[in-house]
């Protein structure tokens, strides 16, 4: 079977890329436009790449942060040459992109990422695409901030941001499906539900009568090979995914970082002490890589250690709860050891740890959502303010990244559509052996 091939838009720090990658994909090129996501990419996918990661990276596009916009701009010829070569296009715009919250400016070129997306599936043509969400994206929103989930028979007909996906990518040429799923099934410490699309290029519907739906079917078997593959239980807790990162028990030493500043430390890395741990654990270097404790005052230490003694685990703190600790902050989660972990978000205060009166490492959160250890992150580890919206420091690049495992298992899937697509195309025409994929025109 010849290696199937992706691109990655919108790529972020690596995690779609890094979980087709596992899967034995091979990727050729990925657009990131925040500088500080796409360093993290090319420290592991184009500087040093380890294991299976590495990029055939067309010599025509310059290794540095893109906007889709500009590479539409400067390099759509060089597009319509790959048209057919590419099995596979992954990622998808961010739903700020197309969002129809509040007041929508029209001008906002935010607005043009969805547009410009279809015009690159479009120019491309791959035969699948996958894409990843959250599941607000099925949601019906108002300019006036009302959402419907089911709108009233005589209101005028409004879009969800998938129905609008959908529709567009009908009209360019691919039946596509969605469903939501959730990643603490396929090997993933973490309880994360997202909207994952699969499209299928109209033309090889002939040869797959299931369309994207089977591709859902394959994905359901998928997990459970993955985890018997993996050696991992059915679920995998947080206290399995990271208790050998714990400061109780390692010795501290300084965070030698070179985008921390003096004063911070580390706990010293240690042996691994479960199944999960051990995947984890393999190919990575001995000075680890985003392990950065966070300094808490006293006071906070003493508040942090009263909450995950006094309050109930795994669940979000309620309003009687916030207000009796003095908690400003709408979202905290006090980790259960015993069960996955929230969902892993781009703020770093957002979860405490489940014995430790302290928030989360980039490391064990990159651990909660599946990232290997050698896996490294550059950049600024926080930021703030207004900055938010214009920065993608190692917190905010680990929550928005989906799970390398739950990518590694959509790419199993997706693999095996393409084979059933090629035995059946094969079989239509009489050949005696199967034919390779790539051979799907």
């Amino acid at each position: 079977m010849s290696q199937i091939s992706f691109a990655d838009l919108f790529s972020g720090c690596g995690g779609l890329s890094l979980g087709l990658s596992l899967a034995g994909f091979s990727g050729r090129f990925a657009i990131e436009r925040d500088p500080m996501a796409f360093g993290t990419f090319s420290a592991n996918f184009l500087d040093d790449p380890a294991g299976p990661s590495a990029f055939s990276w067309p010599e025509w596009l310059e290794r540095k942060a893109w906007g889709i916009e500009e590479l539409l701009e400067r390099h759509k010829a060089d597009l319509l040459a790959l048209r057919g070569k590419i099995d596979v296009l992954a990622g998808g715009p961010p739903c700020q992109g197309f969002s129809f919250a509040g007041r929508r400016q029209e001008e906002d070129p935010r607005n043009m990422l969805f547009e410009k997306y279809v015009e690159v599936v479009k120019a491309l043509k791959p035969k699948l695409l996958v894409l990843e969400n959250v599941p607000g994206m099925k949601v019906i929103h108002h300019r006036r901030n009302v959402v419907e989930l089911v709108p009233s028979p005589e209101a005028p007909r409004r879009q969800s941001f998938f129905d609008r996906l959908v529709e567009s990518l009908d009209e360019a040429g691919y039946a596509v499906e969605g469903d939501l799923v959730d990643a603490s099934r396929f090997g993933v410490p973490q309880r994360r539900v997202r909207l994952i699309a699969i499209g299928v290029r109209k033309d090889l519907l002939r040869w797959a009568p299931g369309g994207p739906r089977r591709a859902f079917e394959l994905l359901e078997l998928a997990g459970p090979a993955q985890l018997a593959e993996l050696g991992l239980p059915a679920t995998v807790s947080s206290a399995a995914a990271i208790s050998d990162l714990e400061v109780e028990g390692a010795k501290l030493v300084a965070c030698e970082d070179a985008e921390s500043p003096r004063g911070f430390q580390e706990a010293s890395y240690r042996a691994p002490r479960t199944a999960y741990q051990l995947l984890m654990h393999a190919n990575a270097p001995s000075g680890m890589n985003s392990m950065r404790l966070a300094r808490h005052r006293g006071d906070v230490q003493e508040r942090f250690r009263r909450i995950i003694s006094e309050c109930r685990q795994g669940v979000r703190m309620d309003d009687a709860s916030r207000k009796t600790y003095g908690l400003k902050k709408h979202r905290i989660y006090p980790m259960a050891a015993g069960e996955p972990a929230p969902t892993i978000t781009t703020l770093p205060d957002d979860i405490l740890h489940y014995s430790e009166p302290r928030i989360l490492t980039v490391r064990e959160c990159a651990r909660l959502q599946s990232f290997p250890d050698w896996f490294r992150f550059t950049g600024k580890f926080t930021t703030g303010g207004d900055r938010r919206t214009r920065e993608c420091p190692r917190y905010t690049q680990v929550g928005n990244a989906v799970p390398p495992y739950l990518a590694r298992a959509l790419g199993i899937a997706l693999k095996g559509l393409l084979a059933e697509i090629a035995e059946q195309r094969s079989k239509f025409l009489g050949a005696r052996g199967g034919q390779p994929i790539a051979a799907i025109a």
